[in-house]
């Protein structure tokens, strides 16, 4: 089995500077590249994949005229002095006749202004509010945001105005996110933990992260061959990767699961195929949720690729702390439903994570014909571990996972079936090697014992107290 020698994809060290002109000012030209640049390096991997062209849809730089780029590079110009390697960031923009107006703050100002609250969420669901989506106000509209943080705003003036051309449009809010900070409400993101990587030698943790690197390389090809495209970003944790997808669409969130499922099989096969410790072990998380999204500074300008951190990637790190080798858990979240096609439309409730899971189980026929190690995919299909109730009805499993700290939340165990070739393979842990159930029967009763009995003693306080602190400082995972 050969393997991959170059296939990281969001971690290289370019900059603004060093890109060129079309890397910041022509956003889906850039996108366009980072997918092309993924197909080219999977395919000199374990098996052949993508042809290494742009993606549909993209636009040429000479859709946008000489003059618009020149205003551009004025524009980045002026900001990336504003910028300052990072201590100031650009919350909103409004166009002027004569250039831009923009609202620069110190990067530790946001979290003052929401710290000054004093409990009150207000100031924080403004800044989420401003922050998220479209950066660009009318004129009124930035000049009320600068009164009420009691900022002044910042005028850069251009040779020319800027066209209301959307690819011009675009071109600016790409620009002015990356010197900026981003909330994004809710988006799914995977974590891929490596088992036991710190107890690998340097040169193997180097094999599995590029080896667990070309699965998501592999991945991605495979679901373009479908049509289906994943525009996926990713940043290390050191001993894995937290991915997801850039697009916000009404079917982002599926498609990211599908190309999990992709992931997690196309890592099993090759692990299964593998001598030694080349290929990882893997823990895999799915969660949906909220997270900020930044550009760390790089030298003296900003990286082109974004980083996230949120309520969503702590979710998934806690979640994994204690999860098993090979199990793959799904965190208890809502969202939007939707589908690939013609019903990829949003929906006006949302849907739970376990009617989520089901709709993306019937959409898993598509994959069929896929081959993983020269197989055909003849079948696939996921479902959440089930468990029968004393009325003889199936539920989902969920799992209370409590970490150090003493917080708790709520994951489902995640099983995949796929059938290669007339082969079964199984993927996840079954029932038989998940924690018990929660004995809160028990529980209660020994509570009633103890109630009916009388009140308990002074040794008794003590001793449940410091059972209760004991309990707060240990992490564990049971059924719920």
């Amino acid at each position: 089995m050969t393997q991959s020698g170059n296939s990281q994809v969001c971690t290289p060290h370019n900059n603004a500077s060093t890109l060129g002109l079309d890397h910041f000012i022509v956003p889906s030209m850039r996108v366009g590249q980072n997918m092309a640049d993924s197909k080219n390096e999977a395919g000199s991997g374990r098996e052949a994949a993508g042809s290494g062209q742009a993606s549909p849809g993209t636009e040429p730089l000479e859709a946008i005229s000489i003059v618009q780029r020149g205003n551009f590079k004025a524009l980045e110009k002026t900001l990336r002095k504003q910028w300052r390697m990072g201590q100031n960031i650009v919350l909103c923009w409004s166009a002027d006749e004569r250039g831009l107006l923009v609202i620069l703050v110190p990067h530790y100002f946001l979290g003052n202004y929401c710290a000054a609250s004093d409990g009150n969420r207000a100031n924080e669901d403004f800044i989420r509010e401003l922050i998220s989506g479209e950066r660009r106000k009318t004129r009124d509209e930035l000049f009320a945001v600068s009164e009420r943080l009691d900022v002044s705003p910042t005028f850069i003036k251009l040779n020319t105005a800027l066209t209301e051309e959307p690819q011009v449009l675009d071109a600016v809010e790409e620009l002015i996110k990356r010197y900026g900070i981003s909330y994004v409400e809710s988006r799914a993101v995977l974590l891929f933990d490596i088992v036991d990587f710190s107890l690998f030698t340097p040169f193997e943790q180097a094999s599995q992260l590029n080896s667990l690197s070309y699965s998501l390389n592999s991945a991605y090809n495979k679901l373009m061959s479908q049509g289906i495209e994943i525009n996926f970003a990713r940043t290390t944790t050191g001993d894995g990767y937290y991915v997801w997808n850039r697009d916000l669409g009404p079917s982002a969130n599926q498609d990211l699961f599908v190309f999990m499922l992709l992931v997690v099989a196309d890592n099993a096969v090759a692990r299964a195929a593998s001598h030694g410790n080349t290929v990882p072990v893997v823990r895999t998380g799915y969660h949906i949720g909220g997270h900020y999204e930044l550009y760390q500074a790089e030298g003296v300008n900003p990286s082109v690729f974004s980083y996230i951190v949120g309520d969503v990637t702590i979710e998934l790190a806690r979640m994994l702390d204690l999860a098993q080798a090979n199990q793959i858990l799904v965190g208890e979240f809502h969202c939007e439903q939707a589908g690939w096609g013609n019903s990829a439309v949003k929906s006006i409730t949302s849907v739970s994570a376990t009617t989520f899971v089901s709709a993306c189980n019937r959409a898993l026929g598509t994959l069929k014909g896929l081959q993983l190690s020269s197989k055909d995919i003849h079948a696939m299909s996921c479902h959440l571990s089930e468990v029968q109730d004393q009325d003889g009805q199936t539920r989902p499993r969920r799992f209370r996972i409590v970490d150090k700290h003493g917080l708790a939340r709520y994951a489902y165990n995640l099983e995949i079936e796929i059938d290669l070739d007339g082969q079964p393979l199984s993927l996840g842990l079954d029932n038989v090697r998940l924690p018990p159930r929660s004995d809160k029967a028990a529980s209660s009763n020994d509570n009633d014992s103890k109630m009916v009995e009388g009140a308990p003693s002074t040794e008794e306080l003590i001793d449940d107290l410091s059972g209760m602190l004991n309990r707060r400082g240990s992490k564990a995972i049971t059924e719920d």
